[in-house]
């Protein structure tokens, strides 16, 4: 009896330490974002910027959906973009549109928010100085963002997903010989497969268009393939 008390006890410290070393294991492989500030004219925003060690070769600016409907860098598939891109060693900033969360200021119908975006991109600059910046956003923040990247030519390379057409004009796509991704689920009703078409035909190459067979302009569920398809196009 006292022989059987002294193995289970044995076995019971064997668990023990294998789940400390374990639990220690992934403490280290965590990703710990820096919270962070920068301005716009007279305003600060809020963020969250990462690199890894080493001097990265791609740095990503990620931009939320619409203010006025929830949407700050903690979505779903902004925070799904942010853990893919940083386990690929891209450093990253995501961050509040004016008016959301910390950041001051107040919603400005996405003429502001341009700016916002050229601002993010000044910060991520003056923390690593990678030699491809690219901006990534999703829904309203794909708008506003691809009107940024477009015209700043500090950015190299442009990233829509869910582009919500059906409420804004994409026009200023056309001109931009930058490459250019964009990610659609083929339920989206915010940017409607044939619509989308449409405009990925007039658009300049490089360009690449990723559907996402059973998701709707929100991914829920399908986050991860929204992220590898983005991994992907920066990969190649």
């Amino acid at each position: 009896m006292r022989e059987e008390i002294v193995r289970k006890k044995v076995l019971l410290w064997r668990v023990i330490i294998c789940l400390t070393f374990s639990q220690a294991g992934e403490a280290k492989e965590e990703i710990v974002e820096e919270r962070v500030t920068f301005p716009v004219g007279d305003i600060t925003l809020e963020g969250l910027f990462w690199t890894p060690e080493g001097t990265p070769q791609i740095g990503v600016v990620l931009c939320h959906p619409h203010p006025l409907y929830g949407g700050e860098m903690h979505n779903n598939i902004v925070s799904a973009l942010t853990i893919t891109l940083q386990k690929a060693g891209i450093a990253t900033l995501r961050f509040n549109f004016r008016g959301v969360g910390q950041s001051g200021g107040s919603h400005d119908q996405g003429n502001g928010e341009v700016e916002d975006v050229r601002a993010a991109v000044t910060y991520l600059l003056s923390r690593q100085a990678v030699p491809t910046v690219v901006i990534a956003g999703y829904s309203f923040g794909s708008m506003v963002g691809l009107r940024a990247g477009v015209a700043d030519a500090r950015i190299h390379k442009l990233i829509g997903v869910a582009l919500p057409i059906g409420f804004g004009d994409p026009s200023f796509l056309l001109s931009s010989t930058k490459p250019k991704l964009l990610i659609s689920g083929d339920h989206d009703n915010y940017s409607p497969l044939p619509s989308l078409h449409t405009l990925f035909a007039q658009l300049s190459e490089p360009k690449s268009l990723i559907t996402i067979n059973g998701a709707d302009h929100f991914f829920w569920g399908q986050e991860d393939e929204v992220a590898k398809a983005t991994v992907g196009f920066l990969g190649k």
